[in-house]
């Protein structure tokens, strides 16, 4: 939390002055144009890298999601280095989970990359990145979490990634909607979805790129190559765990300082799993909505997208149309594929049916 403070903090001064009585003014940055590639889909057959470019992540996992990937008619391929473990945590050294994100990268038989784990890592990463080599071998990479610093390098460079889910969610056995949904996306059938009304939304229409992901991890990126904020009409998403009501306050604040809530079009909340409720605020759906209603523009909430049992997939980096309504919401990628309707509430509901017989039966995950 502190580091994500400092940072925030630090540039906001590297990009500040101070009037005549002394109160300090951000100056507005300069927008940039997002314009990313889609990657081909994949086909059956395509090989598919299992990194882990954050924390480590069990090899029992990593097997068990490469059975799944097997049986999904796909190839998986792991990375070199995945299974190390350096201070306890890390998945390697910097230079080791760099080599593995390069070699999926730079090996043409691979057609995909999911990552292992999220964590924490990829902040470490950023600068070890040209832009220009994350744009010469344009192919799908998908996670969430600490992946949102990699989403974020790689819609900078103008390729589109996937949010999704990752190892540590797909060792499950990847029958669940979550898996099938971000396993039907890499074989090109583009979810548009229909989200149930939530009574912090605020209503209206708008198109752009979307970018973000995990709160805490894309703030702190403010400034870096890695800042996909920085982007012209954007449609950012947000989500977090188990982060306090006024950590999250500070995060927006800072986005807001830095003048990201102004190049916003629409913005869509995700799940916030296990987060603080030490204000009165009944959610922090409502506390956001005190902010972000001033700035005139949709906001989408209860999107099944985050830390939760739930988390559909987002292609990062696509145009998307967000249509906020009293009677509920969609959001539609402007991508080429087979476009499949899904409802949300639906899938909600079959995960939490799903789960229930399983505590039932004694198999709690």
């Amino acid at each position: 939390m502190f580091t994500a403070l400092l940072m925030g903090v630090t540039s906001v001064a590297l990009a500040s002055c101070s009037d005549d009585d002394g109160t300090v003014v951000v100056e507005p940055e300069e927008p940039v144009v997002l314009n990313c590639e889609q990657p081909d889909y994949l086909q059956a057959g395509d090989k598919v890298a299992l990194i882990s470019p954050s924390y480590f992540t069990p090899m029992e996992n990593v097997e068990k999601t490469a059975d799944v990937l097997r049986g999904w008619g796909l190839v998986p391929v792991v990375g070199p280095n995945v299974g190390k473990i350096v201070d306890g945590q890390y998945a390697g050294t910097v230079a080791e989970r760099m080599s593995d994100i390069r070699w999926a990268l730079n090996d043409p038989s691979i057609k995909a990359i999911i990552c292992n784990r999220g964590g924490y890592g990829t902040i470490q990463l950023i600068d070890q990145f040209t832009l220009a080599e994350l744009k010469a071998s344009p192919k799908w990479l998908v996670g969430f979490s600490d992946i949102t610093t990699l989403h974020g390098l790689l819609t900078r460079a103008g390729v589109m990634s996937i949010q999704g889910t990752m190892s540590s969610f797909l060792a499950k056995g990847g029958t669940d909607e979550t898996s099938t949904l971000m396993r039907d996306l890499l074989l090109g059938k583009v979810p548009r979805y229909e989200v149930p009304a939530h009574k912090q939304n605020i209503v209206g229409k708008a198109s752009g790129v979307l970018v973000g992901g995990n709160l805490c991890t894309f703030v702190p990126n403010v400034g870096s190559q890695a800042d996909a904020t920085k982007g012209k009409d954007i449609i950012l998403f947000i989500e977090e765990v188990e982060e306090s009501m006024h950590n999250i306050d500070r995060q927006m604040r800072i986005l807001q300082m830095h003048g990201v809530l102004d190049r916003c079009k629409g913005i869509i909340l995700g799940e916030f799993t296990n987060c603080g409720n030490e204000f009165t605020y009944e959610s922090v759906e409502e506390m956001l909505h005190e902010l972000l209603k001033e700035y005139h523009i949709p906001v989408l909430c209860g999107f099944p997208g985050g830390h939760g049992d739930v988390n559909l997939p987002l292609v990062m980096g696509a145009n998307v149309t967000i249509d906020v309504r009293a009677d509920g919401s969609t959001l539609q990628f402007n991508i080429n594929g087979d476009q499949q309707q899904i409802n949300t509430a639906e899938v909600t509901a079959q995960a939490i049916t799903r789960m229930a017989g399983k505590i039932v039966l004694g198999m709690d995950e």
